[in-house]
């Protein structure tokens, strides 16, 4: 069984851009075409993410975590293709700054799309 978030965003072509070319997620199906509202299936080392831009896919502000080995790496990485930092100025700050060794045994950092949804990187 697999199960696949859906995160809502305001403009499509805007949240393709930011998970393509910062997060580097694929756009691998949905709607034909990505104007608004739109549905997009976007895939990522062997997992999967919706995007909604349907009034009632889903809230703003959802968080989702997703798993990796390296977050160290992976942070480098996106930071090189231009993820700024900080993010939420609600949160810890530390978290959206860098990976941080957190108190339960994981090692993370978020990460908040243009819409304001959260993205937690593990690595357990």
């Amino acid at each position: 069984m697999a199960i696949i978030p859906t995160l809502r965003c305001r403009s499509m072509r805007q949240a393709l851009a930011f998970y393509g070319d910062i997060l580097d997620f694929e756009r691998v199906g949905g709607n034909d075409e990505v104007n608004d509202p739109s549905f997009s299936v976007l895939a990522r080392d062997g997992g999967f993410l919706y995007l909604s831009s349907h009034r009632g896919d889903g809230v703003f502000g959802t968080a989702v975590a997703i798993t990796t080995n390296d977050i160290d790496a992976l942070f480098r990485t996106l930071r090189s293709r231009g993820l700024e930092t900080p993010g939420n100025p609600d949160a810890p700050v530390e978290v959206h700054e860098g990976p941080i060794d957190q108190t339960w045994g994981t090692r993370e950092f978020y990460v908040d799309d243009p819409d304001g949804n959260t993205l937690r990187f593990v690595q357990v």
